[in-house]
């Protein structure tokens, strides 16, 4: 898959200016998020999503649009999982509701720059070093092990890291807010409010999270632009996901199961990878020979959209039946 510069530049103007309309909504006209507004958002970012699914495949191919559309769905998935994170870090710092949106819009930007760093790490060392297969995929099993024995009493608390922390200690913090403005006077002095805690909370939190799903998309497509993109996608509909999904999180009582599926499929994916590229020699009248099967991309994302559907209607099911209290 040659990407040429134009196109990376095109997409990166692209986000930019989809960034800075959503900013300057949001500054403009800090507002509570309705259902209605977060239904027609989301609707949105992933019919956005789908079209440019479409355009990979009308200028790629097929194969690498399913690559993108496989990556995308479960970077999606992944970033449910982090809402919960989210709805605690808003309930932590008593976040206003109207100011929600700049909050995550802005936290969602650094952990997208951020990314992008993982991703440009994961790209080179995988080009250079067949073996990163085979610690990608048992990372990912290994998380996928304790995901599904995950404790939903761990997944209420929330530890401030060390890097919320250091800028807690180095920058003076007021502990009230003042609309959506990042400094205040008080007393005479020009103090940092508790809106910049929060955005570094969402994006370093956010940049833990990539620790698993990162690896997970290389699983799917070892091209660094659809990795790019498909994350990409995924963050800018997360924060209208956020507000839609609201209450719909408690009763996804078997997403940390269904997740772990995915994950765990997706390690297996990547350790079968690394045993097919690494051949084996002197057989076939002397020719290596790679052993190992490999997991078409169709097949990938038939898997994902299965458990996801599976985990959505039985976690829906469950609740209806046992309350909504799960």
């Amino acid at each position: 898959m040659q990407i040429d510069g134009t196109l990376w530049v095109a997409t990166l103007v692209g986000l930019v200016l989809v960034f800075t309309f959503d900013f300057l909504l949001a500054v403009r006209r800090p507002h509570a998020v309705s259902m209605r507004e977060a239904s027609l958002w989301t609707i949105f970012y992933v019919g956005a999503a789908i079209v440019f699914g479409g355009f990979i495949a009308a200028q790629f191919g097929g194969n690498y649009a399913g690559q993108f559309y496989a990556g995308w769905l479960t970077e999606y998935s992944l970033s449910v999982d982090n809402l919960f994170i989210f709805v605690i870090i808003m309930s932590r710092f008593r976040v206003p509701r109207q100011s929600q949106q700049l909050v995550l819009l802005i936290g969602i930007a650094l952990a997208l720059v951020m990314r992008a760093g993982f991703i440009a790490l994961g790209a080179a060392a995988i080009a250079r070093f067949s073996w990163v297969f085979y610690l990608f995929g048992a990372f990912l099993i290994y998380t996928a092990y304790h995901l599904a024995r995950h404790d939903e009493e761990e997944s209420e608390e929330f530890r401030e890291n060390r890097v919320i922390g250091w800028v807690r200690s180095v920058l003076p913090t007021t502990e009230t807010y003042d609309g959506n403005k990042f400094r205040t006077i008080v007393d005479g002095r020009r103090l940092f409010t508790p809106m910049l805690i929060v955005m570094v909370a969402i994006g370093t939190t956010d940049l833990l999270f990539a620790l698993d799903s990162i690896p997970a998309i290389f699983g799917l497509t070892q091209e660094p632009y659809l990795v790019f993109t498909a994350n990409a996608f995924a963050l800018m509909g997360l924060r209208q996901l956020y507000f839609l999904l609201g209450g719909l999180l408690d009763r996804l009582v078997f997403l940390s199961m269904g997740l772990a599926v995915v994950l765990g499929f997706i390690g297996v994916k990547l350790i079968l990878e690394a045993l097919h590229t690494n051949t084996i020699p002197f057989v076939n009248g002397g020719e290596p020979v790679s052993w190992a099967p490999e997991i078409p991309v169709t097949v990938s994302l038939a898997v994902i959209v299965a458990v996801l559907a599976v985990t959505a209607v039985t976690s829906l099911l469950h609740t209806r039946r046992h309350g909504d209290g799960g």
